[in-house]
């Protein structure tokens, strides 16, 4: 008689990592593929969708700058630089995490019909987040072309930054789109929570410009050390502070194995609640 594979969909528990893994691995394909799709849906492919992702968060750092010029009376090239450059790293944490919380939930027939690692979904949602923010890059570089701003060999931590950036933003996709399957209602607050992250971030204003009361929020907000260095790099052409990317680094990784083990121990039960 040949073995019976019985599955237990109330079962919580972690899955065999190693078999996990794999199987994670083998479907690199379908990942590319389901983010390529995504992205297909949303005129990624077309000359003006692409412009839309570029326009918009120039648009909204525009009237951001307007709104700086009004209150404070003065303000400079690089003030407008530095907003840009935020909003811009900015928009993909929050593009992740908005794509990434309605991904399981989404993604219910594909789920009730196919066995494959769920884990899939919030990745392929942070993947087209990252492809999203690709184009900003080139912005950001005419920036530095029209501002008259330094190059320096500083800009090469651009690179190590998109990918703490990255395993950030995938981390918070994998812990929302658990969350949301569980509690609806968070894609409601979503964007409150986002916006507040934003006043709680150095993107409207420079980390100088903190007062010593609020010297807190550089420990409690896992964005600011990141925030900090990019703006630092890609606007000053200095070199990020080491402890800043300690911390940033500490905070991406250490969230992405809190995300991921909630994830993997409640995901043979997402079928029951979808």
């Amino acid at each position: 008689m040949s073995a019976i594979d019985v599955f237990e969909p109330f079962h919580r528990g972690l899955p065999p990592f190693k078999k996990y893994a794999k199987q994670l691995l083998g479907r690199r394909a379908f990942i590319s593929e389901f983010a390529k799709s995504e992205l297909r849906r949303q005129n990624f492919g077309s000359p003006l969708g692409q412009v839309w992702l570029v326009l918009n968060p120039l648009l909204l750092s525009a009237v951001y700058f307007l709104l700086i010029i009004i209150i404070s009376g003065h303000t400079n090239s690089g003030r407008y630089a530095h907003l840009t450059a935020g909003l811009f790293a900015f928009y993909l944490i929050t593009n992740s995490i908005t794509a990434g919380a309605k991904s399981v939930t989404a993604g219910g027939r594909l789920i009730l019909n196919s066995a494959f690692p769920r884990i899939m979904l919030p990745i392929a949602a942070s993947v087209v987040a990252l492809f999203k923010f690709m184009p900003t890059l080139a912005v950001l570089f005419l920036l530095h072309l029209i501002l008259g701003l330094p190059f320096t060999a500083a800009l090469l931590w651009a690179i190590p930054l998109v990918l703490i950036f990255y395993i950030f933003a995938l981390a918070c996709a994998i812990l929302f789109s658990c969350i949301n399957v569980y509690f609806r209602d968070i894609q409601n607050l979503l964007p409150y929570l986002t916006r507040t992250l934003l006043y709680l971030s150095p993107v409207l204003y420079e980390s100088s410009a903190l007062t010593e009361k609020l010297n807190f929020l550089r420990v409690i907000n896992p964005l600011y050390p990141m925030l900090d260095s990019w703006s630092r790099v890609m606007v000053k052409g200095e070199l990020p502070f080491a402890s800043d990317i300690l911390q940033a680094t500490i905070w991406s990784f250490a969230l992405l194995v809190i995300s991921s083990y909630l994830f993997l121990s409640r995901e043979r039960e997402f079928a029951v609640r979808i």
